[in-house]
């Protein structure tokens, strides 16, 4: 390769994954966000009924803008569920402090640091009951539960932790956003089937990998960050802003 051939692919790839991530923090500082836990809105967004009124099985999978500086590159994603008859909702989390997977320390539709949650995965009924047992069993058998394993970057982290109970449930079909900065973490190098299994990926820790697939599309991550594009549903896939394009339907029973 010559060096002007390499002086175009360095610039190229920092037009990519770099300038997006400046626009991201550009927007940061002007924006009054919460800077601080202390300053930011909890509670709860009220997009789930009691559980009590809602009597069937139900399964969702939930993304909220990560908090003060993380908020330029990632979102938080967590775990809802109940099963039919239940009188409460279960919610679990990985947090960076303690002990690392947290069962209902918040509300669960609650706002992740003042940012209203984007439900990404929703499923009920029969089809909920059945997989629910399966992500208790990847919560259970999940590898970095121990306090200290928690590593922001690469992971494993909060992102780290929801993309393994999808791969114990391919049948979601649903893929983290791009900006879920974790969600590609491996414990070693990896070539295979992509989570969702509809595509192939090539992975190296999480540092940087490759996936093409029905739901992944095609993406590229370079130390932590995804660039890409949506094949299903047309839009392109920039680190810090997660996926831009026409809108993709929240996988239900009916949307897959």
């Amino acid at each position: 390769m010559t060096l002007r051939r390499r002086t175009v692919l360095m610039l190229l790839i920092l037009a990519i994954f770099l300038l997006p991530i400046l626009a991201r923090a550009a927007f940061f500082a002007a924006s009054d966000a919460p800077r601080s836990w202390r300053d930011a809105d909890w509670s709860s967004a009220g997009l789930l009924p009691p559980a009590t009124r809602d009597r069937e099985a139900r399964l969702i999978v939930f993304t909220g803008t990560a908090g003060a500086w993380k908020s330029v590159f990632a979102v938080h994603s967590w775990i809802v569920f109940k099963r039919a008859g239940d009188r409460r909702w279960t919610r679990y989390d990985v947090v960076g402090w303690g002990s690392p997977v947290r069962t209902n320390n918040w509300p669960v539709d609650g706002r992740w640091y003042g940012a209203t949650p984007v439900p990404i995965a929703d499923v009920g009924g029969e089809e909920a009951e059945r997989l629910i047992p399966r992500v208790e069993q990847a919560v259970a058998d999940y590898a970095y539960a121990e306090a200290g394993s928690y590593r922001v970057w690469p992971g494993p982290n909060s992102n780290s932790f929801v993309a393994a109970v999808l791969r114990a449930v391919p049948e979601l079909a649903v893929a983290l956003p791009p900006n879920a900065v974790g969600r590609d973490w491996r414990a070693g190098l990896y070539a295979g089937l992509s989570d969702s299994r509809t595509g192939i990926e090539v992975n190296a820790f999480g540092f940087a990998s490759l996936k093409i697939g029905w739901v992944e599309g095609i993406e590229v991550n370079l130390l932590g960050l995804v660039a890409g594009l949506d094949l299903r549903y047309p839009g392109i896939k920039l680190p810090g802003f997660g996926r831009i394009g026409m809108p993709a339907p929240v996988r239900t029973a009916l949307a897959r």
